[in-house]
Formats: structure tokens, sequence, C-alpha cells
């Protein structure tokens, strides 16, 4: 099956309420209707503006919102060792982000998709600020799913947000990728430290940064099947892997792929997309208490569908 049948399929058997906070965007009253019809979610539309575009989902006014003033305390309240003031946290959480996130953090909604015209720095301070990192989690990262027509899928992560992890912030993105492949895919999850070196074959320190954040991984997750440091084709082809790193957990076969940083992680899915030919699916942000998605802001609304479906899966 596609993954992308496979993820709405999956949303469908377990129904969530997610919030689209951008309403008046005809893109996003496209995904809440298909969602509607098709019974993948409950789309809750957001809109802070004063008219409300005809759709067949209910489009609730943030500034009517009977919650309101409740989460501007709760945003206060977090925020007040900061020097935020009271009327600064009402105007805040009027904010469709602030508003969203802020549902999210006191369980009136299961998931959100944001970013359509928000930069990802806006959506991940709005989430941070509001939802929080889950227990367990150091940072919050991205993923990609990359699905291939041969049925092959992987998860790449860090893709999009921290640029040069430490020891510490890899072993979350690790953890992190690992627990989302299997939540999304149903397969289990078989994880590869990347580096310019396989186990030992170079000596550099971003090369020990990456063994750390392995010890690092197994100490927190001794079931989890990880190894590493490794390089690519060490990771995924059989028979390199015997020849590379013939006592390697992995085995050649790894469907986690964890990058040692933001460059090579952007470069990879890209090269991966252009000249594989596979489907990348996302940036999705994990890491979170609450799963708040981030779009690109050309995205179509199909996109926000499927974004949504993994949303669901994720809460």
């Amino acid at each position: 099956m596609d993954i992308i049948q496979y993820v709405r399929e999956e949303a469908s058997k377990n129904i969530k309420h997610i919030v689209l906070p951008r309403s008046p965007d005809p893109r996003v009253i496209k995904a809440a209707e298909y969602l509607h019809e098709h019974k993948l979610c409950i789309p809750i539309l957001l809109n802070n503006e004063e008219a409300k575009p005809s759709s067949s989902v209910p489009i609730f006014s943030i500034h009517d919102h009977p919650k309101l003033e409740l989460y501007a305390e709760s945003f206060y309240q977090k925020r007040k060792h900061k020097g935020l003031t009271k009327d600064q946290a009402l105007n805040t959480v009027k904010d469709p982000l602030f508003f969203c996130s802020s549902m999210l953090a006191h369980g009136d909604a299961n998931g959100a998709v944001a970013g359509l015209i928000s930069t990802t720095g806006d959506v991940l301070r709005a989430a941070i600020q509001t939802i929080g990192l889950k227990k367990g989690s150091n940072v919050v990262s991205s993923w990609f799913l990359m699905s291939f027509e041969d049925g092959r899928i992987f998860t790449y992560g860090d893709c999009a947000v921290v640029p040069y992890p430490t020891s510490e912030q890899l072993a979350s993105i690790a953890i992190d990728s690992a627990e989302t492949h299997e939540r999304l895919t149903g397969n289990s999850a078989n994880v590869a430290m990347l580096s310019f070196s396989t186990l030992g074959s170079a000596k550099h320190e971003r090369v020990d940064v990456v063994k750390h954040a392995l010890e690092l991984v197994k100490n927190e997750k001794p079931d989890l099947n990880i190894d590493g440091e490794l390089q690519l084709d060490a990771s995924i082809d059989v028979t390199i892997a015997g020849r590379k790193a013939p006592s390697s957990k992995v085995e050649g076969q790894a469907n986690v792929l964890v990058f040692p940083n933001l460059e090579a992680g952007n470069i990879g899915y890209k090269i991966t997309e252009r000249l594989a030919g596979a489907t990348a699916t996302g940036p999705i942000i994990q890491g979170l208490a609450k799963p708040m998605m981030d779009l690109s802001r050309g995205c179509a609304w199909e996109d926000i569908v499927n974004v949504a479906c993994v949303a669901a899966l994720m809460s």
C-alpha cells in the first residue's frame, strides 16, 4: 500500500481533532472539507478576521472564543518571568499560531497544521512557548518521510531545523525519529547514525559527536536497533555493510537515517528526491509535547490533508 494511503487509513481509524489556524486561505478550506467528508479527522478552523468564508466546516472566531481569556492567563503565567504583561499575553494569544498551540496545550485539540503564511521560526516559537517539549526530548527537530515507487520507505532526520546538533540533541533526534517512523509506517525502526566515517575508519571531532550521541541513545533506549557511526553505503547496502561493518547491528538495512548536521540532511533528502525519484513528505516537526506541524508556504491543499493525518497519528 502507498504510504500516504496507509497514513490516511490509519488516521481514519481513530478520529482526532486537528486545528487549521489559517481559515481564510482557500487551500485550508478545501483541505478541511476533504478531511471532514472523508472522515480522516475533525478539522477545527480558526479565523481571527471578521469575514467568515463559506464552508461546510464550522469556523470559529478567535476574538469571540469562550476560552480566549483562559488561554491568555495560562500564557501569562508561563511567560511572566520574561517580563510579559497580561495585556501582552492577551494580544499574543490572539495570533492564530499562539491560539491554536494554546488549544493543544489545554487538550482542546489533538494536533495542528500551520505554516501556510508563517515562517518555520514563527510556528516553532509559538509551539515551544505554549506546548513545550515532550518528555524525553531536549530539542525540536524535523524529519522527512521518503517513499520510493518500489515500496521502500525511509525516515530522514533532521533536515530542516537544527544546524549543528550537539551529541545530546543528535541522540534526541535519533530517538524521536525512530519512534516517529514506527508510528507512521507500522515498521520497526532500524537506525543508522550517519557520518563520513564507518566504525572508526576516520578520526575527527564531528565523528566524535556522532559516537557520543550513539552512546547516549544506547543508555536511554537499550532495545532500539541502532548503530554508528556509519557511512550511507554501509547503512543501506547489505553487501557493502558486510565489507565495511560486518559486526553492525544495522546490517545494511537501515530505514531511519540520522544525519550529523542540517547541511548533510537537507542536501541528502533533496538528492534522494531529485535524482532517485523519491517522494518527500515533510518536513514534519517532532519533539513537541503535542504535534504542531509546519508546512511550506507553497504547499498544495493535498499536502495539508496528508500532514493533518500525520498529526493525527502522532498525537
